[in-house]
């Protein structure tokens, strides 16, 4: 992909193609309420707080409102290179859902999801929650069949394993250099 900006490690390169893909005028700039949506479109898992840290870290002087590519680029891998906003484990999941199911049913319902989801924790928006449903239902029964669920939402290889295999790169390539 050419993007006018070099790129010199595969996280990059994964960070770039998120970025512009909500990069609407090719400019190399996209709206701070779109921060959230390229750090999920990665695999990360922030929170409303860790999203706004990034938008003031990232905020364009130059166009206030708007995250330039470079700057969130620089800001965005050292974040990954430290794990920060790294999905739960599969293990933590299921143990999360197991504490919501006493009963041991092995799934949920849709309407106790749903309530649990709009009124615990990180809260989340109507257009959120209708977002998981397809992923997250069985057609046939109408439930949550969490096991299930949580094999859906693992990944093969995760932008964590990209950052961390760039950061043992940059630490070898500093250690060679000390040589």
């Amino acid at each position: 992909m050419e993007i006018g900006i070099a790129l010199s490690n595969e996280l990059e390169v994964r960070i770039s193609e998120a970025f512009c893909i909500f990069d609407h005028h090719g400019d190399k700039y996209i709206d701070t309420r779109n921060i959230g949506n390229v750090l999920r479109f990665l695999g990360c898992v922030p929170t409303n707080k860790e999203i706004d840290a990034i938008i003031k870290a990232t905020d364009s002087s130059e166009n206030p409102g708007e995250a330039h590519l470079p700057k969130f680029m620089a800001h965005v891998s050292h974040l990954l290179m430290n794990r920060k906003m790294e999905p739960a484990s599969p293990q933590k999941l299921l143990e999360a859902f197991e504490v919501l199911d006493p009963e041991n049913k092995r799934f949920l319902t849709k309407e106790y999801f749903a309530k649990l989801m709009r009124e615990e924790g990180e809260q989340f928006s109507e257009e959120e929650i209708k977002e998981i449903w397809p992923v997250a239902i069985d057609p046939i029964t109408g439930n949550i069949p969490y096991i299930f669920y949580i094999n859906k939402l693992k990944h093969k290889t995760t932008i964590y394993d990209v950052a961390e295999a760039v950061r043992d790169e940059i630490a070898a390539n500093e250690k060679d250099k000390k040589k």
